[in-house]
């Protein structure tokens, strides 16, 4: 599996490969990575229809200039990882950037995959691996070095975990920071969990905020509203980006008088602040012309 990085990964929205009347407004809708669904969204009946719909689909994708464009398989372990990887090779892959796996529940998942792959003829693709159970949580730290990103699933945790869900998500709290976590020592993007109350913008922008907080790169989107919502909590505030230059340059400025401490509002600015203050810049141009205009 290749670690090829992902450009821009504010939001991810997933789109049922069973329905190509929605690909079209997906394909618009400004989301930085967009899903064509064979898993949880496509029943057991409909799997074998999607796969063949996924050449049209891709070409589709690819005609609206998207950004990254990958397909979610069936988890390792299922009856139908088989047949998709299969569909995939037969004629699928042109415009594709990768795959998403759901429930890798460590090394091991990731091993049956690549056996498929290779049975299948498959090229090594970058992998967004879902971690989404007891299992996945506490391999994480083995799992984040293979793949090119990785996902919280919270719902499948909390129901793997037989606890329960709550809206105030202390119940996954330490799980969706560890994988956090071990994203940011193995250099890759982690997503967030799904959001599901689709028409709560200020409930979505909290939860969204606290996985800013927390390290998260995005946020996995249902719908095209959710992707402008996640799209602008991860892109700096004007705010945001006017401290952050005021900051280096006062750092700068002391620095060069052999000082290691400046002050910004009446905040000290030391080398850890500056080190916030550049990931603050190099989040900003991803801003795009359409975004600034809107």
């Amino acid at each position: 599996m290749t670690r090829t990085p992902f450009a821009v990964t504010r939001s991810t929205l997933f789109v049922p490969a069973t329905r190509p009347d929605l690909v079209e407004k997906v394909g618009r809708s400004g989301a930085d990575v967009v899903v064509l669904d064979l898993e949880d969204t496509v029943p057991p009946p409909a799997k074998a229809g999607a796969r063949s719909a996924l050449p049209a689909l891709i070409d589709l994708l690819t005609s609206l200039a998207t950004g990254t464009r990958m397909v979610r398989v069936n988890a390792p372990d299922s009856p139908w990882i088989g047949a998709d990887l299969d569909a995939l090779a037969a004629g699928a892959l042109a415009g594709l950037d990768g795959l998403v796996v759901p429930k890798v529940d460590g090394p091991g998942s990731l091993d049956q995959l690549t056996k498929l792959a290779d049975r299948a003829g498959l090229p090594e693709l970058p992998i967004l691996a879902g971690i989404e159970s007891a299992q996945g949580v506490s391999q994480v730290e083995a799992i984040a070095p293979r793949v090119a990103a990785v996902y919280f699933g919270a719902e499948d945790f909390a129901a793997d975990m037989r606890g329960r869900r709550t809206s105030h998500n202390t119940e996954v709290l330490y799980a969706r920071s560890r994988v956090a976590l071990a994203a940011r020592v193995a250099e890759i993007p982690a997503l967030d969990q799904v959001f599901f109350d689709v028409g709560d913008e200020a409930g979505f922008r909290r939860e969204a905020g606290a996985a800013r907080d927390l390290g998260y790169s995005g946020k996995m989107c249902l719908n095209p509203r959710q992707v402008r919502w996640s799209n602008e909590m991860w892109t700096p505030t004007p705010a945001e980006t006017d401290w952050a230059v005021r900051a280096i340059a006062a750092y700068d400025e002391v620095t060069t008088r052999g000082e290691g401490v400046a002050f910004v509002d009446g905040r000290l600015i030391d080398l850890p602040v500056i080190r916030l203050a550049r990931a603050v810049l190099a989040a900003a141009p991803r801003v795009t012309t359409e975004e600034q205009g809107a």
